[in-house]
């Protein structure tokens, strides 16, 4: 502390309450005078908004809030040393191991080492040490060093990514370092003071990475992990995560027997099980009505390759190349074809094959295309990321006036679509805009690009739909509404995308004749309506934890003879079922009837029904729900119009009971 000359520094708390002093203080010091208490538990501070140290020095008048753990980012400088700590963990047992990141995330931290794959076991010993380092109360230093000196002290300790780290920061950056015994991490901070805070934390998982995200980079191994306040708050999390496993898409969807991968055939590339196959195409066939019968579209069917002259137009072959599965060497073949990413260049040879005047616009084209997209081993898990999937895509060939009619209306669609699966409130809107800093990414110049986005913006304002904004995520040709939900373990994904395209007509020579007989470039709309089916599906998975609605159900009743004297009729009971449309199985096995009963339910099925004497001599069904349990006796014919209603109208029924 440093005596201020003839001034009084006044520290305007979170409360209002005004703290003077005449000499220099640190968070710390501050917290501690405010209450003892306080300061056992403070965790760093907001020093006019701005995240801080609690070894930071004030001298000055600020507005100050002290972190504690219940604050968002006290529990976050907590987790962030929890980072330093596996860090330092890692390099007692594993000395030749080089360290990349590990920040703090929400719900934990992680970090990024290059070293083989860790096991379980492995974890667990790390989990051990890092217990070890907390008992041993290492106070944490920090320091800092001018930047060659900071190169030189990482190249000394032979950890390469902290030298590339370090010549990446700007010039007049402030290269800091914290210490703890023996280890030295090249950090900005912030942490708690001593090792000792560490109280409650557990290393959860370990995968691969690439470092920076750059798949031509080496791969890493991200070790994540956790840390709460209180023994309690992270049992509580722990018991979460188990949960949410149990929603785990790719975990439940292979239990249900919807999907598989086989490594033979290719990461990314997932085998659709009968029971998968017919959800899919339930929601193929309702989107292809929907759009057909109902909003106005054509329908295509165009190749699934191109040659590459046909992306070379469309600019595709200089932005997305490698994103893209090629076919042939450009050295040394004539013709070069590639899998399609995407169907937009397809359809606009649709559009050219009769000459179009405004009365034929806006012009909407349909397709449920599958395409190819070359992701990133690392990328892919499950359902949400591979490598060809089938999507419900459009375009749509509009007048500059027509233009925001059509954006609203295909809007309307995607909320429609999302209401009726029960997905509407899980999901958050994004404006992905272009990246200004970047320029050469995109097509068309600042104009363009502010003016399209601003269309977009105003649309999402008059529906009133809260969106955020992000940089750097639109389309090479276009800005775009993205319709963003988040899966089980919290990652971000695209579930649905609107595209304004004012640029690439020209590319194709796309018009339209006009009232005065003149040729005029049309706007283009890319859309999609459900968006990835692959995507949605997982998602679909999640939400309803295998418990989906009746009308999405591979199969939605299972009749059950309570012996074999009754097959006869469950027999006549299926047919009629079957006749009517209804995805209906018997189970003729000579099981009892409450076995039966227990593995219908363990299904997830929306219906059994139990048919016995009395029902044979009555034609009617005892039926039982996962929605209401024992609902009684009923005739055949009432029953069947019941549940026809209920797929007809895709009623998403509640659940009343559990019995589970």
């Amino acid at each position: 502390m440093n005596k201020l000359r003839g001034y009084v520094m006044k520290i305007t708390l979170k409360d209002g309450t005004v703290k003077e002093y005449e000499q220099s203080m640190s968070i710390y010091d501050i917290a501690k005078d405010i209450s003892e208490g306080l300061a056992r538990v403070c965790c760093g501070g907001l020093v006019d908004g701005e995240k801080a140290d609690l070894r930071t020095v004030i001298d000055k008048d600020c507005e100050l809030q002290i972190l504690t753990p219940s604050d968002e980012l006290g529990l976050a400088a907590i987790r962030h040393t929890g980072s330093h700590v596996l860090a330092q963990a890692v390099k007692r047992l594993f000395p030749d191991a080089k360290l990349a990141i590990g920040p703090y995330i929400d719900n934990g931290f992680y970090y990024d080492i290059e070293r083989e794959p860790f096991s379980r076991e492995d974890l667990d010993k790390i989990e051990a040490e890092m217990k070890k380092i907390v008992k041993e109360d290492l106070k944490i230093e920090r320091f800092e060093l001018p930047r060659q000196e900071a190169i030189k002290f990482m190249e000394e300790k032979n950890e390469p990514y902290k030298v590339e780290l370090i010549n990446d920061l700007p010039e007049d950056a402030i290269i800091s370092f914290y210490k703890q015994g023996e280890f030295t991490d090249l950090c900005a901070g912030f942490h708690i003071p001593s090792t000792k805070g560490l109280k409650a934390f557990k290393l959860i998982s370990s995968s691969m990475a690439y470092w920076r995200g750059d798949s031509s980079r080496p791969q890493l191994q991200r070790i994540y992990g956790t840390a709460f306040n209180k023994k309690e708050e992270l049992e509580d999390y722990l018991k979460y995560l188990e949960e949410i496993k149990k929603r785990d898409h790719n975990k439940l969807g292979r239990e249900m027997e919807l999907f598989t991968t086989v490594d033979v055939i290719g990461q990314g590339l997932p085998l659709f099980l009968p029971n998968g196959t017919k959800m899919i195409n339930k929601l193929q066939r309702w989107i292809e009505d929907l759009e057909d019968n109902e909003w106005g579209y054509v329908r295509t069917k165009t190749p699934l390759l191109a040659k590459s002259d046909l992306y070379k137009i469309s600019g595709h072959w200089d932005h997305y190349k490698d994103g893209m599965f090629v076919l042939g060497d450009e050295e040394v073949d004539k013709e070069v074809f590639a899998l399609r990413p995407m169907t937009c260049p397809f359809q606009y040879y649709v559009y050219k094959n009769t000459q179009k005047s405004y009365r034929d616009l806006p012009y909407r084209m349909a397709e449920t295309s599958i395409l190819f997209r070359n992701e990133d081993s690392g990328e892919m898990h499950g359902l949400t990321r591979v490598r060809q999937f089938t999507i419900s895509e459009a375009h749509l060939v509009v007048t500059p006036e027509q233009t925001g009619a059509e954006l609203k209306s295909v809007l309307e669609l995607a909320l429609y679509v999302l209401d009726t699966l029960g997905l509407k409130e899980d999901v958050s809107f994004r404006l992905s805009k272009w990246d200004p800093e970047n320029k050469e990414k995109y097509l068309g110049d600042d104009e363009y690009w502010e003016s399209t986005q601003e269309i977009l913006r105003n649309i999402l304002i008059e529906k009133n739909l809260p969106f955020t904004e992000a940089d750097g995520e639109a389309a090479f040709y276009g800005p775009k509404i993205d319709i963003q939900t988040k899966n089980v373990y919290g990652k971000e994904d695209t579930m649905i995308t609107v595209q304004l395209d004012c640029a690439i007509a020209d590319k194709f020579d796309l018009y339209y004749v006009d009232q005065n007989g003149n040729r005029v470039r049309p706007y283009i709309i890319h859309r999609t309506s459900v968006g990835c089916y692959e995507r949605t599906l997982a998602w679909l998975i999640e939400k309803y934890m295998g418990k989906f609605p009746t009308w999405l159900c591979p199969e939605q009743v299972r009749v059950l003879p309570i012996s074999e004297k009754y097959i006869d009729y469950a027999n006549k009971v299926l047919a009629e079922l079957r006749k009517n449309g209804i995805d209906a199985k018997l189970d003729n096995r000579d099981e009892k009837i409450g076995f039966k009963i227990r593995e219908a339910r363990l299904a997830r099925l929306p219906y059994m029904l139990v048919v016995g004497e009395k029902e044979a001599a009555d034609s009617t069904v005892s039926v039982r729900s996962r929605f209401a349990g024992d609902e009684g006796i009923k005739s055949l014919d009432e029953f069947i119009e019941q549940i026809s209603k209920e797929i007809r109208t895709k009623e998403i029924r509640k659940e009343e009971v559990n019995e589970e």
